[in-house]
């Protein structure tokens, strides 16, 4: 379960690192394409176990709801490498009565350049039947309170979006 904090401020973009494994890359030492997943998901679960305190087997078994994601957007921009470290961002970018978009990022550890960008779209769903079911009010309060803001994902395409995360890193904004 999780509780949100009246008078705490919630960070919108989660951040960790991490170090690519060797049995992770293909022969040429890169991360093999279908491995950035495995970061991805299990950074973002990290992150939000211990930034939000939400322990996911106690909120599935709690609410008997789960999201299951039903569309991937990814590009791969720049190799990651074997033993490279890599920072790996992740924040909640759309959501709507049943519907959840992260956006996770990977770049070099110093942020400077840009490796990988993930959309992945979730729909909420009763476990017991499988089938799309609305978010519950605390669940949407949750939502609102840690999804960036600046991005309208229902009018920006995903290759306008990696060209403005390029440029916030550029910058040095892209956590503000």
């Amino acid at each position: 379960m999780f509780i949100l904090e009246a008078n705490k401020v919630y960070p919108k973009t989660l951040e960790s690192k991490a170090l690519i494994r060797f049995q992770d890359c293909d022969p040429l030492c890169h991360l093999n394409n279908a491995k950035y997943f495995d970061y991805f998901f299990n950074a973002r679960e990290d992150q939000v176990a211990e930034i939000y305190q939400f322990d996911y087997n106690d909120y599935f078994m709690h609410n008997q709801t789960s999201w299951v994601i039903y569309n991937h957007q990814i590009a791969y921009l720049s190799s990651a490498k074997v033993s490279e470290w890599v920072a790996i961002m992740s924040s909640n970018i759309y959501y709507n009565d049943d519907t959840i978009v992260t956006e996770y990022v990977m770049t070099d550890i110093d942020k400077h350049y840009l490796k990988a960008v993930l959309w992945s779209t979730s729909k909420y769903i009763d476990i017991k039947t499988g089938k799309k079911t609305p978010h519950q009010p605390e669940v949407t309060n949750f939502l609102k309170t840690i999804t960036i803001d600046g991005v309208n994902f229902e009018q920006i395409d995903f290759n306008t979006r990696i060209k403005i995360i390029k440029q916030e890193l550029k910058e040095g904004t892209y956590f503000q």
